[in-house]
């Protein structure tokens, strides 16, 4: 399989090649600090190949010191982007920069102790097609 993606300025484009293993919704605080939001949604392409087809010169990449936590992202318009994990030989796409529909659905929560505590029964909340104001 592969998958394409790029950013949201449109300077960066790439593509994964490989087969996903998993899709997790990771709560830790380390993803709850890169999205700014109540967890990170993540592919993880095992053995997979991770080419630049443009934009490599605006992507960056930080790593937590002393974790094996790292991200990717445009240095443009800050959009997250995938990221090779050597030490795990798997690379890592944030769903949200890939282009087009996808038919994989999330098989877990991961890091769940660290859920944001207002991340609970937001099924129950009030849905808008578009900003309401």
């Amino acid at each position: 399989m592969s998958y394409n993606g790029s950013c949201q300025c449109g300077e960066v484009h790439y593509k994964v090649e490989g087969t996903v293993t998993g899709f997790f919704l990771c709560h830790c605080r380390y993803c709850q600090k890169d999205t700014g939001s109540a967890h990170a949604a993540n592919l993880f392409v095992p053995q997979g190949k991770l080419s630049w087809e443009s934009g490599f010169d605006f992507v960056r990449t930080f790593c937590v010191p002393n974790t094996r936590h790292q991200k990717s992202f445009c240095i443009q318009c800050g959009s997250a982007l995938p990221n090779e994990q050597s030490k795990d030989d798997v690379i890592v796409i944030p769903a949200g920069s890939l282009d087009g529909e996808f038919a994989i659905r999330p098989n877990a929560h991961l890091f769940s102790a660290s859920r944001a505590p207002w991340d609970y029964n937001l099924e129950e909340l009030r849905v808008f097609d578009q900003l309401p104001l």
